[in-house]
């Protein structure tokens, strides 16, 4: 905090201070805590397997288990059974003790005894050790009701928060370091200020050349099979493409070294790399392209997998943050401390990354938060239309596109749109709120 008399202004007490006062944006930040929370806690809130049971003395955690399979062990007669954990039906088990989640349904899972879309106010019912059907009780109620097949819509709500949040900060996260480098280069650099030789240019030049083809031309067949498989698949063969891409684009920077020493044909005259204007260019390119449509070109190729999709958007998100960044970097750029630095001979990369970034990211902090938002729509509108992620996965978007089947099924569409409509929500408030507080304009 600022105070009077004394020199010593703290700048994040000072923007989290002015982030309190916008009571919008504040309360949001409580509800994206409250929705981390959830997210973090959903195996536990919505389960169908005990969080503690015992049974025939033996007491487990089936929840907690990280195996499908347990070995009990009779007391009286002393021999030992495997129970399945995974297939078990646990409402029937007669056990001592058993103590259930709050939530006693697993997404995906059905209820055949109250499929065929049962409201929260409908007539539940449940079928007893005995084979009679009884009204439901309490503590197995679906209270958000069950779409066709009888699966809980509150317990895919609960799990479909982690998936919406976990696309929508990983995405972000790789749309964030695209955007922050890239821009950053583009407002340090501009046109005018990074200098090579003419034979270390184009020796580079050639170099990415090469580095294509061989990171992602002869690896085309091995990204491919990876985009067509569902987990971490693709993730590892973009990170292998990526490092050969990196490893001949270097070798050739290091050749292009010596080469622009050599004085034929001018190959040691200095020339200036219009870094900004690249940058700029590609950004107008993609700008250009219609997001959505663009994502969901490349998501219907590709197998529906959670990584596939934040990979994707991720991709295609990252200018909005490059745009921002380069216009901070531009007016840093030129400040005191800055040149300070460059006169005594700190690397240019050293002041990008470790002096100008930690000053130029504000504005780049509210563009992600908004992206955010934007991806976890993204990612509702592709699971709505079926080419997210894979069928099997409950999500907020197939949850809503359940209520395409029957326009009856009122709570197949309020209560999972509403999930939506407040969590876009509460990323708007509070990119709001540190726009607010980033702000030195707005300074109350």
């Amino acid at each position: 905090m600022f105070k009077k008399g004394k020199e010593n202004f703290n700048f994040r007490e000072y923007a989290w201070q002015q982030f309190k006062k916008n009571k919008p944006a504040y309360y949001s930040f409580k509800v994206l805590v409250f929705l981390i929370v959830v997210a973090i806690l959903a195996p536990i809130i919505a389960n169908d397997q005990p969080l503690y049971i015992k049974y025939k003395g033996n007491s487990f955690f089936p929840a907690f288990s990280l195996s499908n399979k347990i070995e009990i062990k009779n007391p009286d007669t002393g021999q030992t059974e495997d129970l399945q954990l995974d297939i078990t039906d646990w409402k029937y088990v007669d056990a001592e003790t058993i103590v259930w989640a709050p939530i006693a349904y697993a997404p995906g899972k059905t209820d055949l005894a109250n499929a065929d879309y049962v409201g929260p106010n409908g007539n539940q019912q449940f079928i007893d050790k005995d084979g009679k059907t009884i009204d439901m009780p309490l503590k197995f109620r679906h209270w958000l009701g069950t779409n066709k097949r009888g699966e809980d819509v509150l317990s895919g709500l609960v799990h479909g928060t982690r998936i919406s949040l976990t696309i929508g900060i990983l995405s972000m996260s790789i749309a964030s370091v695209l955007g922050i480098v890239l821009g950053s280069m583009a407002g340090y650099f501009g046109d005018k200020r990074m200098s090579t030789t003419r034979g270390s240019f184009w020796t580079f030049v050639l170099g990415l050349i090469f580095a294509f083809y061989y990171g992602f031309m002869t690896r085309s067949y091995a990204m491919a099979d990876a985009l067509g498989n569902s987990g971490m698949s693709i993730l590892v063969q973009l990170m292998i493409t990526l490092l050969i891409f990196s490893f001949v684009s270097f070798c050739f920077y290091r050749f292009g070294k010596m080469i622009g020493r050599i004085p034929f044909l001018s190959l040691n005259k200095k020339i200036f790399i219009p870094v900004d204007s690249i940058i700029s260019r590609i950004i107008e390119i993609l700008i250009s392209l219609p997001n959505l449509i663009l994502i969901i070109s490349i998501a219907a190729i590709a197998r529906p997998s959670i990584v596939n999709l934040m990979i994707i958007i991720g991709f295609t998100s990252w200018t909005g943050i490059a745009r921002f960044t380069r216009a901070e970097f531009l007016r840093i750029s030129n400040l005191e401390y800055i040149q300070a630095a460059k006169s005594i001979g700190v690397k240019e990369f050293q002041i990008i990354f470790k002096h100008a970034m930690p000053n130029g990211i504000a504005p780049a902090l509210i563009s992600i938060a908004f992206g955010i938002a934007s991806a976890i729509l993204t990612e509702s509108s592709l699971s709505f239309l079926g080419i997210g992620v894979p069928p099997d996965t409950v999500t907020w978007g197939s949850l809503l596109s359940a209520g395409r089947e029957n326009y009856n099924a009122w709570w197949l569409v309020i209560f999972p749109g509403l999930a939506i409509f407040v969590t876009v929500t509460v990323y708007n408030l509070i990119g709001e709120g540190l726009r607010d507080a980033l702000d030195p304009r707005l300074k109350k």
